[in-house]
This record gives structure tokens, sequence and C-alpha cells, in this order.
């Protein structure tokens, strides 16, 4: 048996060549803790088409007679003795942020399978409220259960704070992180925006530093982000292994998406005794509770003011960071893979 109660399983691994984003440290973090399941995946990436065509109709041949969990939002339609995890609605609550022929290919399969599987779980209330209200499933059938963050994200010693921000050009904080993939829904424009209304207002040495991959085109089709203001740094993608101290050495972290079924990075912001500032939308509430400062996503006089307010205000900072870290304690991978595995064990039986 597992360490859960559970034999065996078959997992999607559709996921395993891409890079680690929040969908991919999630079933990375959970696998870590599922040592009896079995991952089925190919040998190389498998990304638009070619995925969706192995995960439709080569997996199910794969993994027949056993139960499948699809750990990264979509699975095989054929197959009903299946658990899925739907992190969010976003291509059909939001199809015009995506590339059409992405959010047409999700806005048919996602109610088709959440009605076909056993089980869903789902990162959020909010998250587990828009699928109901989209596939028309019953709610028991869905179960929210939160992210979390690993042990490497904890307030880094000064020695790797020092080393990450040289290695980017950066000096330990003098600096304001923003943590994203570069795609509409991250609402990076408003953020630049709120920049741009604050850069006489704040000391001289302080730079806005937007780290992240850029979204890819198949599925968010062409997202620019131009005529870009002063003191703005853009990194690119950052190594796991360097996100920690990256965290720690900022003045402050802001994330003020439109849109999350969960949201990671204001998490691992707390955990890393960052001050935070997060959107009040959707799921990211129940992400940061009372322990940052929250602003309407859509109003950029207020994003403006907030974001003044915490390179300004040290006392706010320093009040933030020690219940950010207290609130991010309250998340455990050992916790969303137990009752995961709670899930699996009952749609197996």
């Amino acid at each position: 048996m597992g360490r859960y109660g559970i034999s065996s399983f078959d997992v999607n691994g559709r996921f395993v060549h891409g890079r680690v984003t929040g969908v991919q440290r999630y079933a990375w973090e959970l696998l870590k803790r599922m040592p009896e399941a079995r991952v089925i995946s190919n040998d190389r990436p498998m990304s638009g088409a070619i995925g969706h065509a192995w995960e439709q109709f080569v997996l199910p041949f794969r993994s027949r007679g056993r139960l499948l969990w699809s750990p990264c939002n979509t699975g095989p339609l054929s197959v009903s003795q299946q658990v899925v995890t739907m992190h969010d609605m976003t291509p059909v609550d939001h199809p015009e942020w995506m590339s059409k022929r992405f959010s047409e290919w999700y806005r048919y399969l996602v109610p088709r399978l959440a009605r076909r599987v056993r089980r869903i779980i789902t990162d959020s209330d909010y998250s587990k409220e828009r699928i109901i209200s989209i596939s028309g499933v019953s709610p028991d059938k869905i179960i929210s259960i939160p992210l979390a963050t690993d042990d490497r994200f904890c307030p880094a010693d000064p020695e790797v704070v020092e080393k990450v921000s040289r290695r980017f050009g950066l000096e330990p904080s003098k600096y304001v992180l923003s943590v994203s993939s570069i795609e509409p829904r991250k609402n990076l424009p408003r953020l630049l925006n709120a920049w741009s209304r604050i850069l006489s207002e704040i000391p001289d040495d302080i730079c806005l530093v937007l780290a992240g991959a850029k979204g890819s085109e198949a599925v968010f089709g062409e997202f620019r982000l131009d005529g870009l203001p002063p003191r703005v740094e853009f990194t690119g993608y950052i190594p796991d292994d360097d996100l920690p101290g990256l965290y720690s050495g900022a003045l402050g972290f802001i994330y003020i998406s439109l849109y999350e079924g969960f949201g990671l990075p204001p998490l691992e912001a707390m955990a890393c005794g960052t001050p935070v500032l997060s959107s009040s939308a959707t799921s990211l509430p129940e992400v940061v509770g009372d322990s940052a400062l929250t602003v309407d996503p859509e109003d950029d006089e207020a994003i403006a003011f907030a974001l003044k307010q915490l390179i300004l205000d040290g006392d706010l900072r320093s009040h933030l960071r020690a219940s950010g870290i207290t609130r991010a304690r309250q998340f455990s991978w050992d916790t969303t893979a137990k009752q995961s595995r709670q899930v699996l064990q009952e749609s197996s039986e």
C-alpha cells in the first residue's frame, strides 16, 4: 500500500518535460510524496497540438484498466476512471486572453471532461465555484485543496541574497519584485502604469523587477509590453533554485493578477519574509488572507497608492513580513498530498 492508503495509480505525465511553472510545481511536489505513482510520459516535450493528441489517443491505451490522475488541467476524454486537477477556468472565463485555437479547445474539452471523470480536485473555493458554473457537475464531485510552498521558500541567508541579487545585477532591498509569466491576465500594463505614476515620489535607487518568461504565443497569442518606464528590469525566466534568494532580497513583492486559480508566487514571497501587495480578485484572498496589502487590480489609482505605500512605509513592511511568514506556514505540501490521495483512494473503490 502507498503512503496514504492506495496501492498504485497512473499519472498523466504530459507536463514532465516542461519548464517548472505553478502547475508543474504542483505536480512535482505531490509526486515527491507519492512514490508508488506510475508516471506515463513521452521521451520529449509535448506541447501544443502534439501534446493534446498524445493525451487523448496514446495515454488511454498506456493506462488501460488503472486509475489515472491528470494533475495539470486536462486529461483524455475517453477515460472515465480518472481524477483530474483543474487549477483554474481562465480559458473558459476569459477566452480574449488566449489564442482562438487554444481557448476553443479548452471551452470544448473542460466541461465534457468535468462531467466524464470520477472526481475533480481544484486549488480554491473560487475555482470550485467556477467549475460548477461552467460544467454543471455536483459540488460533491469537486474538492478544493490548497497548494503550498516547500521548505526552500524561507528567508534566505544574507550571503545567498547577495549572490543571487548580484547574478541579476540587483542590489538587495533596492527592488520591488514581480514574478509571473508575461501574459495578459498578470495585469502587467497596469503595474507599469502605477510604477510610472510614483517614480517621482520614491527614492531614486529603487527599481521594479519583472521576473518570468513570456507566455507561449500558441496559448496567449502575441502579447507585448511596449514603452517601458524608467528603472524597470526584466530578468526573464528565473531558475527554481534562485527564487528564494530573489524573493528574500526584495523590498516588497507585487502580484496584481486579474485571475488566478490559486496564485503560488504571493505565498512563496510571504514564506521568504517578503512584504506582499496582492490583487483582491478571484482566489487570491484565499491565499494571502489578512497578511498582505490588497488592492482592486482594475483600479489604477489604488494600485499606484498601494505600491508607493509598500515602498515608503517601513512599519507596514515589518508587519506584513511577520504576518506573511505566519500565514505561509498554514499551507503544507504534505497536507495537500494527503488530501489528494484521499480523493484518489475514494475514486479507486
